[in-house]
This record gives structure tokens, sequence and C-alpha cells, in this order.
């Protein structure tokens, strides 16, 4: 379900009390979820005070046993490794190519205008690491929903056997390899 969708509702916890719900684009790795999103948003702003975020992916069923859907509780945390970044980055396109055709950011300094790398610096993208899924299936019955738990030791399994990706020894020739390709 991960895969087929492009779009999550996320929700963090305002300092005020009141929880805040926005959309966002993500890219999924496994069961990681990873979107870019504004630095100067109320959204990282909640983040940086409390990690704590509930995310709901799903769309809507023409009967009500067709219904299937995710939410969970995870913990959102900012990506500094440049590796892991541009892995991300390389998902992204994959998952949205039309992002290709979009410009870069475009930085302003008074009349003259210019392109630069540091035009990002205003994006950030967040990891944001299950610890409760619900999985809603309603054709299993009208209500039902299965509950994955993750540790941390999971979650550090998971990153850790993706680093080699982020650290430039990725497959590139899976005929090379012995895979299982049922």
């Amino acid at each position: 379900m991960l895969n087929e969708h492009r779009v999550t509702a996320i929700a963090t916890n305002r300092p005020d009390g009141w929880p805040q719900t926005t959309l966002v684009g993500y890219v999924n790795d496994g069961f990681l979820l990873y979107c870019f999103i504004a630095r100067n948003s109320q959204k990282h702003t909640n983040i940086l005070r409390d990690p704590r975020v509930s995310v709901a992916i799903g769309s809507d069923a023409p009967r009500p046993l067709d219904i299937k859907g995710l939410s969970f509780a995870a913990k959102a945390s900012v990506v500094s490794d440049s590796n892991e970044i541009e892995h991300i980055s390389g998902l992204r396109l994959k998952r949205y190519p039309e992002y290709a055709a979009v410009p870069r950011p475009v930085a302003q300094t008074g009349i003259a205008q210019r392109i630069s790398r540091p035009a990002y610096r205003g994006v950030v993208l967040l990891r944001i690491a299950p610890e409760i899924i619900s999985v809603l299936d309603y054709s299993r019955g009208f209500g039902h929903a299965d509950l994955i738990t993750f540790s941390e030791r999971d979650l550090d399994l998971h990153i850790s056997s993706d680093r080699h990706r982020w650290d430039d020894n990725v497959i590139t020739d899976r005929s090379t390899h012995d895979f299982d390709e049922r």
C-alpha cells in the first residue's frame, strides 16, 4: 500500500496542544517514509519540539468493504546524511517523474536573481520511522485492522541494511546476482 500512494496526511503536535494535520507528498524506502518540507513551516517547528507524528494513507472506496488504508504512530527526524538525501532524491524522481521538469528554486538578492545550490536551504528531508502501523482492510470484515509494531532495534536493522545504498555501493546489474524473480 505504501507503494500505491503518493500523498499522506501527517499530524504533528503544536505547542498549544492542538494537533496540526497537513498533506505531504512522500516516498518510501521499505517501511520508512520520507518527505521534503519547508524549513520555516509550522510542521517542521512542531517536529523539532516533539518528533511524534501520526500518518494516514488511503483513498476513497466505492463500497465500504473495499476500504483499505494505513495509519501509524511514528517518529520524524531531519535527515542530514548527504548520501541518504541523494538516495531519497532519486526515489522521489522515480515516483514523481514530473518533478524533473520543475526548475530549481530561485533565490533573490535585490534585483538580481541567481540559481544556487543554497536555494535548497529552505527545505529539509524528513525520515518518518513507524513504531506502530495499523493496516485497515475491510474486505476481511468491517472495521478490520491488523497492528504491526516496530522496535527501535527493528528500525536500526532496517536503516543499517539500507546504508550500503547510501554509501555508493548500489547493486546496479541484477543479472550478476542471484535473485528470485518470482
